[in-house]
């Protein structure tokens, strides 16, 4: 059995990141993330990478587009507002077709807000972020050791069908301590034809670019992307499920609030009440398949939430509205106990899934 080591959320992903082959960081400091940088300036020195603090966020995922564009595995991460000032980069990224990985560690909100754990980003990571019509691919880690694989994950994803992937987590995961194996198997980068390196003189100029002034062109170019984004929703689906095959009441939870519910199910159960969990590891593409199938014998679902009721629409659009769905929630930085699942999971069985 490999070996493991305590490291919080934050480290973890900055190292699986340089396992993965990443060589450039660009970042700005933001709790609750701030440690991926800190982490990234420290480490790649010593090993001939680039850190830099960029002047701001949108300078920061710029430099992200111009390393991509050159075929290099690159990173960047923040918290919530940092990602909002990064919404017009990843939309350039999606018009340029280029993958790189982007790590938001979410924080309360709106606005400043403050610095505890949310979910309220996923409207914004799972609806593209930025303007036009793109996805990303998007990461939900349930624990510090999901934090290290799934950044592994997402840049091999990320290569693999030029799209940017981004790790949502909330500021839980980024901030816990828990042993993590760094001993995994990393597919190396794959060559990129398409890349900026320069000719020398033996190919055709490569241009990256996401203008399109035809509008006959820029459409057949968004015809083709979503192609490709149906093949990643056919193929790259993740989720876990727990005690879900005979569950009258379903919970949907992701990060942080499915640990809490995973505790609230398995009291639920010693109380007789069937319940179970699914437990989407891709926000997009979204696990629809094992939703429809729980709505053919749950009475109710439940979406926990550190939000005000967001993924709930796809838990909903995924069963087809066939069963009543509520939300469990707390927001503004504060996580729902189990206790309060707990008192949520009775109620759905007392009324029979009745709205």
């Amino acid at each position: 059995m490999a070996d493991k080591v305590l490291m919080k959320g934050n480290e973890a992903i900055a190292e699986a990141a340089i396992i993965a082959g990443c060589r450039h960081y660009f970042g700005y400091p933001i709790t609750p993330q701030t440690e991926v940088a800190a982490y990234m300036a420290k480490k790649m020195p010593k090993i001939g990478g680039v850190f830099l603090q960029a002047e701001s966020e949108i300078a920061a995922i710029n430099m992200v587009y111009g390393v991509s564009s050159a075929g290099k595995r690159v990173m960047t991460s923040s918290s919530s507002p940092g990602i909002s000032l990064k919404g017009e980069g990843l939309s350039y990224l999606a018009g340029s077709d280029l993958p790189a990985l982007v790590v938001n560690v979410q924080r309360g909100g709106p606005g400043l807000g403050g610095i505890q754990p949310s979910q309220s980003d996923y409207f914004q990571a799972t609806r593209g972020g930025g303007h036009g019509d793109y996805h990303m691919i998007v990461l939900a880690p349930a624990s510090v050791q999901e934090m290290a694989e799934l950044t592994v994950k997402g840049f091999e994803l990320a290569d693999k069908y030029r799209m940017t992937s981004m790790i949502l987590a909330d500021g839980t995961m980024g901030q816990m301590m828990e042993p993590v194996s760094l001993d995994f198997d990393v597919a190396p980068a794959p060559e990129k034809p398409w890349a900026t390196t320069g000719t020398k003189m033996q190919r055709e100029h490569n241009i990256v670019n996401s203008l399109s002034l035809v509008p006959e062109e820029l459409e057949q170019l968004n015809f083709e992307r979503y192609k490709r984004y149906k093949i990643v929703e056919e193929n790259e689906t993740r989720y876990e499920e727990y005690m879900v095959d005979d569950a009258d009441i379903v919970i949907a939870a992701f990060g942080i609030a499915a640990r809490v519910s995973k505790n609230a199910v398995n009291e639920a159960r010693a109380q007789g009440i069937k319940a179970g969990l699914i437990r989407p590891i891709t926000l997009w593409p979204f696990p629809k398949a094992p939703f429809k199938k729980a709505a053919t014998h749950a009475k109710a679902m439940i979406s926990v939430e550190l939000s005000m009721g967001q993924m709930i629409e796809d838990v909903q659009l995924a069963t087809e509205c066939r069963v009543p769905v509520t939300l469990c929630n707390r927001a503004g930085g504060m996580i729902p106990s189990p206790e309060q699942v707990l008192e949520a999971i009775k109620e759905a069985d007392k009324n029979g899934g009745a709205k």
